[in-house]
């Protein structure tokens, strides 16, 4: 499978689009001005304790209280507790826990008021994003993750990926960590350690037991709310958690961030370095790979596949519902085949789009009825095949005897909505516009306008493709008559996001030319 990366990076967000066999699967995007994400670390302060919910609202700078559940402690608070306020207080003198005391566990069972009071520093991990109405959600169980591992603070256990099936080498795996690790510190294994030198492993280790240092030095003497440890940016992240060798391409149109991608890839991988290209164009680089397309395409309420069967996606605050229908387009003959073939094509689809969109919670599927219990065996099997794919944890339940497909995902952050209808902007609701005859004598007019006024000026037009074919079309076409006229060459461009009567000069500096 070809993976490619194509990032596009604008002054105010990143977006960045992942693509399987030039298939868009994933779409992520990132304000340049958030002020935290998953994975963030923070010294919070204890602002409110609700024994009802049997969890406490915790102040980490951000708008909204963030909510930290009393399942999301983990046994090793009091631990966690003695070790941020002493640190605070300047008592410890390493980061390194090798002498440092444990406190007993916390019980699963026990309230949150017997474990925090109020005004209380905290160190917390951010777990979720903010969703709806809801503020972040946090976790008090710290990860420090690599590439290769995931570092957690006192712990003393090792876990190796269940994705790594070799026996032999889950074992070498854990020989190899057992080895490096620190004391009071535990490791998890990840994916992409399999068949790695304990070279590699020791020196990540090294990498993530510094930011563990960084943690410790910040804390001293500090009042929260305060950011410790930031965890990378969009790009470097997704890199981080998803880069193999599959991948063939990693497209980057700024750069700046070019650059940060290829020290970050020579960091983690060297020898895939050469794989990182910078986009010179000046076509916009979605536009170039057909991401705008596919996202045109993708989203809304209705998602159509190639047989003419498509998908009905309606989203409420308890749940997502998705209705298969097979169109008008299904193929005669066996109409058990025929069903299990656009049910087939649907699972596929419907993976696709709940990675695309991240819908989480609970999804149900209205798969089309199948009377044959071997098909209904099939079609489950065909979705956990396409599902295993996605990184978020989910879990799919057989159909039940309403032909209804359970599953649930992970939630982590707040669903991907791209609205792909367009309103009309130029008759705004009443059905009519200007007579499209007129339109070249408006551009005319104002480009006039725009050479009376500064004569010396490069210009450029952007309009909708279907115009630029027109001033572009036969000989003489528009644009020589234009030239004929006023003795300027006037650069035409087709810009995919115009409605068909709009356009817009711009000079040489790419700014744009307003006549009202």
């Amino acid at each position: 499978m070809e993976k490619e990366l194509i990032i596009n990076s604008t002054p105010t967000e990143v977006e960045i689009a992942l693509l399987e066999d030039s298939k868009l699967v994933e779409l992520h995007y990132q304000k340049t001005n958030t002020n935290f994400t998953v994975g963030d670390i923070f010294l919070g302060r204890i602002k409110k304790l609700m024994p009802g919910l049997n969890a406490a609202f915790v102040d980490i700078g951000h708008k909204k209280d963030a909510f930290l559940h009393y399942t999301d402690l983990g046994p090793k608070l009091r631990t966690l507790l003695k070790f941020t306020q002493e640190s605070i207080d300047g008592k410890l003198k390493t980061h390194r826990l090798e002498s440092f005391t444990f406190e007993p566990d916390i019980i699963k069972t026990g309230k949150i008021d017997q474990v925090l009071s109020k005004r209380q520093p905290i160190l917390v991990q951010v777990l979720k994003e903010p969703i709806s109405t809801k503020g972040p959600r946090l976790s008090c169980e710290l990860t420090i993750p690599g590439r290769y591992l995931v570092l957690t603070p006192f712990q003393n256990t090792i876990a190796v990926s269940k994705k790594i099936g070799n026996a032999e080498e889950r074992n070498r795996l854990r020989l190899l960590v057992e080895s490096i690790r620190p004391k009071n510190f535990g490791l998890i294994v990840r994916t992409a350690a399999e068949g790695k030198k304990v070279a590699d492993l020791h020196e990540e280790l090294s990498m993530m037991m510094n930011k563990w240092q960084q943690i410790y030095s910040q804390l001293i003497n500090n009042t929260p709310p305060l950011k410790l440890l930031s965890e990378l940016d969009k790009a470097s992240s997704i890199l981080r958690d998803l880069l193999t060798d599959s991948f063939n391409k990693i497209v980057v149109n700024d750069k700046e961030l070019y650059e940060n991608v290829k020290t970050f890839m020579a960091s983690i991988a060297p020898e895939q370095v050469k794989i990182v290209n910078h986009h010179r164009s000046k076509k916009p680089i979605f536009d170039v790979f057909g991401v705008t397309r596919q996202i045109k395409s993708s989203f809304g309420k209705t998602a159509t596949m190639g047989s003419g069967a498509y998908l009905v996606i309606e989203s409420t605050e308890a749940m997502h519902v998705i209705d298969v229908n097979s169109g008008h387009k299904m193929t005669s003959g066996d109409q058990a085949e025929a069903v299990l073939a656009v049910n087939l094509e649907s699972a596929e689809e419907i993976a696709r789009q709940l990675r695309l969109r991240d819908i989480g919670g609970i999804i149900i599927i209205d798969f089309i009825d199948m009377r044959v219990s071997d098909h209904r065996k099939e079609l489950l099997k065909a979705m956990r095949d396409h599902m295993r794919k996605d990184r978020a944890q989910h879990t799919i339940l057989p159909l039940s005897k309403f032909g209804l497909m359970q599953i649930t995902r992970q939630r982590v952050r707040p669903e991907v909505k791209i609205n792909t209808a367009e309103i009309c902007p130029t008759c705004t609701g009443t059905g009519k516009v200007n007579p499209t005859i007129l339109l070249t004598d408006e551009i005319e007019r104002d480009l006039e306008f725009i050479l009376q006024s500064r004569p010396n000026s490069k210009l450029k037009l952007h309009v909708h493709p279907y115009i630029e074919a027109y001033l572009k079309k036969g000989l003489p076409n528009s644009q020589m008559r234009w030239y004929m006229k006023h003795y300027k060459w006037i650069k035409v461009f087709s810009d995919n996001d115009y409605h068909l009567s709009q356009y817009t000069f711009f000079d040489s500096n790419d700014d744009e030319i307003r006549l009202n």
